[in-house]
């Protein structure tokens, strides 16, 4: 693999940890609390939904790019040949799906990239666990005040 390979799956890499530890730490989540009731203003939802965007692009990207040294994805069992367009159709889906857990089956990775979907499943995972502690978090401290 290419050295600008490695420099671009490192910066996508840099992104999508920023953004995990960044939501996570509790960047601009804001939330409006009404007198007779709360509820959660759209930007909570647009920061989970933009949070969750950036994971997928940057892991699909990663994809995709191994994806030229034939080390990722497998199409029902056996590698093809797809076009640069059908690549990057393809790393978007399986990024996709992965993120979700929903795990469809029909794309899997080989050599690294079943460690690297396993990352990101995991990531999947926790991010939701993460985005409700981090509302109750903030709801407890705004009911202190």
């Amino acid at each position: 693999m290419s050295i600008f390979s490695w420099i671009i799956l490192v910066a996508i890499c840099v992104v999508i940890i920023i953004s995990v530890i960044g939501f996570i730490r509790g960047g601009k989540l804001h939330f409006q609390v009404e007198m007779r009731e709360s509820r959660f203003s759209a930007e909570i939802f647009y920061t989970l939904l933009i949070l969750y965007s950036v994971v997928i692009i940057g892991f699909g990207l990663i994809y995709f790019i191994l994806s030229f040294h034939h080390i990722m994805l497998v199409e029902h069992g056996e590698l093809r040949e797809v076009s640069v367009l059908g690549s990057i159709i393809h790393s978007f889906y399986f990024s996709g799906v992965t993120l979700l857990t929903i795990g469809y089956g029909d794309v899997t990775p080989i050599g690294i990239g079943r460690f690297i979907a396993l990352i990101e499943a995991l990531i999947g995972y926790v991010l939701p666990t993460a985005f409700v502690l981090k509302l109750v978090q903030n709801t407890q401290s705004r009911s202190d005040d």
